[in-house]
């Protein structure tokens, strides 16, 4: 696993956090839900990618 990722996922984290804010204290409560589901979504991506790459190298560890 590389730590580039994990800052990568943090700094989304702290992207979305401090976005979630300043539309929530601007009374926009939908397009802070909708910031927060788009960072989510971005960072299960990531993830997704990355579980992708971990069984492919699996699949040729194990020669199937």
């Amino acid at each position: 696993m590389n730590v580039d990722l994990i800052f990568r996922i943090a700094a989304i984290g702290i992207l979305v956090s401090v976005l979630n804010q300043v539309l929530m204290r601007s009374g926009r409560e939908e397009q802070a839900m909708m910031t927060t589901l788009a960072g989510l979504i971005v960072v299960l991506t990531i993830i997704v990618k990355e579980i992708s790459l971990l069984f492919d190298t699996a699949k040729m560890l194990f020669g199937f």
